[in-house]
């Protein structure tokens, strides 16, 4: 029968009896556990562990849950012994006929690991209501203890919120009996949940011990045991556990499922705030039985190697202040430029739909707004660490707010609608807001889609509309009751104020914002308000913007920055979260508006500007030209477009930062150097020059670096070259790169490159002037036959064919003997997806063979598939799948 068990070894199986010295069972009561343990057969192989590993599994899944622990905790490179436990009554261990309770589980485990003589250093591991189990022996046995691991569980249920609608239909009892006993539908409902399914080998491995009603009895009475409220018989000793952790203090690692219907990130929420120094990992896409939709075992003996083995200890997340001298928070320029001549001068201007300015706000006027929403803020229970998700569009509301949180010490989680509605979903949940401030659409998203939250609209709302969408206030009462609250003329802005200092700690936690999405779902970006503070004074120092100069923001992040740069800022009347709805009369309005003077907005923005360039009036066109200084990020410019939109800016400095979320911005160059970039890579005399998009060079406070490629495509090394022509991934260390990913632990640890470096899954090289050119993601490096191929330069030629609008090189088929295929938007587009034409085809291969690439299928589509927030990053993995498909004669529908 264990040979049938697919991932496991026969040789890890194992009963023990056990002496009882407590609980349900008389004092002596022998009791036959099963267990799968690994420890015999690293003792025969002479093999000394670094510790043990003590697996508890929930209900209703067994010590199979554990296999993959097993299986690497047997390689003689990172041996660990690890021991999977059946709880009684559960799995393979002895069917009882008794009703244990949680503290009579706990109480087994700690006769089982006394009959066992397990020795520390012992890291316990539970999922579901094992994690509970786990939870409690290790309080009991911190003597032994070096760290705790939890998977899908909980240890707490909010009084406020019922428990959840799978395990309150279980408990009915009109259910109970039926579904968890006398029928396997408990067992049948939780392997479904498996994302993706379970194969049938592995389903029918689970099913294997709960086979006949006989078997089920404890699956039942699990359930059962669950505490409901405070007068269940375990609710006791459940609490025990809950408040226990607030005092454990050892390493912790959370690996977690989003997609569980049981233990929703709510509950990793709840844990969190009982072990804020854990290291959590969320693994999108994947569900309740999180160690059978992912392989977790990587992520754990990484975690036992840097937290366990090497005596590391906490992570980094267990912050401690840094040095404050000379430290100036992002929000400092507001206060001086309050209190100083400036004062009564234009600080945030709002544009209304029609062009015309529709609100602003002096920086006194500013400072005082912020001053009472903060005050507001503070007396509805926003504090330091508070999660305050904003979904508010750049104007004078969010300025307001977000200020007003960053100075109260609360966390500002940044995801716009740009996600879409399924990420902009997954993203919010994920961040586990504990606050959302938003418009009504904003509002009635989260109440139609679960955004735990306590909600605050922008505006005050009639009572029916509040009590609908569940909204507890407004911004405008909190401003109203802040301004009330009185301070003595003692402000958010003055450092000696009773009701606001001290300041924040510089390495607290200040903001997540998220990326684009392009290169898989969104992940937050944790930083601090050290790293927002560098952030400002980088951008000021490369680009030379100083208060009283004048911001149009066509990027929500530039939006609000401009405060903090002291300068004056509007949005153009568009959203912003579709770039290219920016028009040339918008821009020139909101321009005009405050006689601008720098403008910043993506290329799919300044696409549309120069197409809608006809549509505007004279006026428009003189505060175009009045413009010194453009700014385009988000992704690469083409040259030819920046020639346009010089016409149209004449007077200004065309700049292409290049960065991302994790550091913004990296490197800078400007159209003229663009310009002699491009002229060098064409007369072949700059060595390293072309291949790529010249992105320049580092700008104030960064340093640069590449990790060379293997011939597998991947960067395995660790140690940074900056030598001409070596293309590898590129690192970028700097005061305002990202503390962490939020909650995506494995990733950040991923993301580290050497010591102070972070890497940023962009591939490219250096000339021998220093300047970078990026070559495209280390994700869409072909991996053909016989070289490399990065995509970018064969990219760039494709689309210098005045017949092709935008082109993908991606790979086909199996990694190593990838096929180059050309994915082209043609001019005009064409209707139909599929094999192009032999004209079209050829031009395509002789185009992409004088940038060295053999391209061997062109295929064509109306139009790239781009990501939602910047309508400019093609979707190259999505690309390779669709166009895998075609070429074996699939039909070619759209990418």
């Amino acid at each position: 029968m264990i040979a049938d068990w697919p991932g496991v070894d026969a040789r890890w199986s194992r009963e023990v009896d056990v002496t009882s010295t407590s609980g349900t069972d008389a004092p002596g009561t022998l009791r036959r556990w099963h267990l799968l343990d690994n420890g015999p057969e690293l003792t025969r192989r002479g093999m000394v562990p670094a510790g043990t590993l003590l697996c508890v599994h929930g209900n209703p899944t067994w010590s199979y849950l554990w296999r993959s622990l097993l299986a690497a905790g047997s390689d003689p490179t990172h041996p660990w012994r690890v021991v999977a436990v059946d709880q009684l009554d559960m799995g393979l261990s002895e069917r009882t006929g008794t009703f244990r309770r949680l503290a009579d589980r706990i109480n087994d485990l700690g006769d089982l690991t006394d009959a066992l003589a397990l020795d520390g250093p012992v890291v316990s591991v539970g999922h579901d209501w094992g994690g509970v189990v786990s939870l409690g022996w290790a309080l009991a046995h911190q003597h032994q203890l070096a760290g705790v691991v939890l998977t899908n569980t909980a240890v707490h249920q909010p009084a406020h919120s019922p428990i959840p609608p799978a395990l309150r239909l279980a408990l009915h009892p009109a259910v109970h009996q039926w579904g968890t006993t006398t029928s396997d539908a408990f067992l049948r409902v939780t392997h479904s949940l498996a994302h993706p399914p379970l194969p049938p080998d592995v389903r029918n491995a689970y099913m294997a011990p709960y086979r006949g009603a006989s078997r089920r009895a404890g699956v039942g009475n699990f359930v059962a045991d669950i505490p409901t409220d405070a007068s269940h018989p375990s609710f006791a000793a459940l609490d025990g556990v809950a408040e226990g952790l607030r005092g454990l203090d050892v390493p912790a690692l959370m690996l977690w499922g989003p997609r569980d219907p049981i233990f929703s990130d709510r509950y990793l929420k709840d844990l969190i705030t009982r072990l804020p120094h854990a290291d959590v990992h969320r693994y999108e896409g994947a569900g309740h039985l999180v160690a059978e939709d992912r392989n977790i075992a990587p992520a754990v003996f990484h975690w036992l190697a840097t937290r366990i083995t090497d005596g590391r200890g906490h992570a980094p997340g267990a912050r401690t202040s840094g040095e404050t001298a000379g430290f100036k928070p992002l929000w400092a320029p507001l206060g001086d430029l309050a209190e100083g001549p400036s004062a009564g001068g234009t600080a945030v201007v709002e544009m209304a739909p029609d062009g015309s300015a529709a609100r602003s706000l002096t920086w006194k006027q500013l400072a005082q707004d912020v001053d009472h929403l903060a005050a507001g803020l503070r007396e509805a229970g926003v504090g330091p660490g508070s999660r305050v998700s904003l979904m508010v569009p750049p104007g004078v509301d969010l300025t307001v707010a977000l200020y007003a949180c960053l100075r109260l010490g609360a966390v500002v989680v940044v995801a716009d609608a740009g996600l879409g509605t399924k990420g902009l979903s997954r993203a919010v949940k994920g961040a586990t807001p504990d606050f959302l401030i938003g418009i009504d659409k904003a509002l009635a998203a989260a109440r139609a889609l679960g955004w735990a939250a306590r909600l605050i609209s922008v505006r005050d709302l009639p009572a029916a509309r509040r009590q609908l969408l569940g909204v507890e206030t407004s911004l405008a009462a909190l401003a109203r009751a802040g301004a009330g609250l009185g301070d003595g003329g003692q402000g958010v802005w003055s450092r000696d104020a009773n009701a606001f200092s001290p300041d924040p700690d510089p390495d607290s936690a200040a903001a997540v914002l998220f990326t684009s999405g392009s290169t898989g779902p969104a992940k937050g970006v944790l930083y601090t308000h050290r790293q927002l503070a560098a952030m400002r004074d980088t951008v000021a120092e490369t680009f030379g913007i100083q208060p009283g100069h004048r911001l149009v923001a066509g990027f929500a992040p530039f939006a609000l920055l401009g405060p903090a740069l002291g300068t004056v800022s509007v949005t153009p009347a568009m959203d912003v979260t579709a770039p290219r709805t920016l028009t040339a009369r918008a821009l020139a309005d909101a321009a005009a508006a405050i006689d601008a003077t720098v403008v910043f907005a993506s290329p799919a923005a300044l696409r549309n500007v120069v197409a809608t360039r006809s549509a505007l009036s004279a006026e428009g066109t003189e505060a175009l030209g009045r413009i010194k200084l453009l700014l385009s990020a988000g992704a690469p410019v083409p040259e030819p477009l920046l020639a346009e939109v010089q016409q149209l800016l004449p007077a200004a400095s065309l700049h292409t930062p290049y960065g991302m979320t994790e550091a913004l911005p990296v490197t800078d160059i400007s159209l003229e150097q663009i310009q002699a970039a491009a002229a060098d890579a064409e007369s072949g005399t700059m060595p390293g020059a072309g291949n790529g998009v010249c992105v320049g060079w580092p700008v104030h406070g960064a340093r640069i670096a590449v990790i060379p490629l293997a011939p597998d495509g991947t960067a395995p090394g660790a140690t940074p070259v900056t030598e001409a022509g070596t293309t590898g991934e590129i690192l970028v260390s700097a005061p305002h790169v990202k503390e962490a990913y939020d909650r995506l632990w494995l990733t950040d640890q991923v993301s580290a490159g050497p010591a102070g470096w972070h890497r940023t899954g962009d591939v490219g090289h250096f000339d021998v002037d220093g300047r970078l050119w990026v070559e495209g993601r280390l994700a869409h490096v072909v991996t053909a036959p016989d070289a490399l191929v990065t995509p970018v330069g064969a990219e760039q030629a494709i689309e210098r064919l005045d017949c092709i609008r935008m082109a993908a090189v991606v790979g086909v088929g199996p990694a190593g003997t990838q096929a180059v295929a050309a994915v082209v938007e043609t001019d005009p587009p064409t209707r139909k997806a599929g094999p192009a034409g032999m004209q079209l085809a050829g031009k395509v291969r002789d185009a992409a063979r004088s940038a060295g690439v053999s391209v061997a299928a062109v295929l064509v589509v109306p139009a790239q598939p781009t990501d939602i927030r910047h309508n400019a990053k093609i979707d190259r993995t999505r690309l390779s799948r669709w166009a895998s498909s075609v070429l074996a004669g699939g039909r070619p529908g759209t990418p």
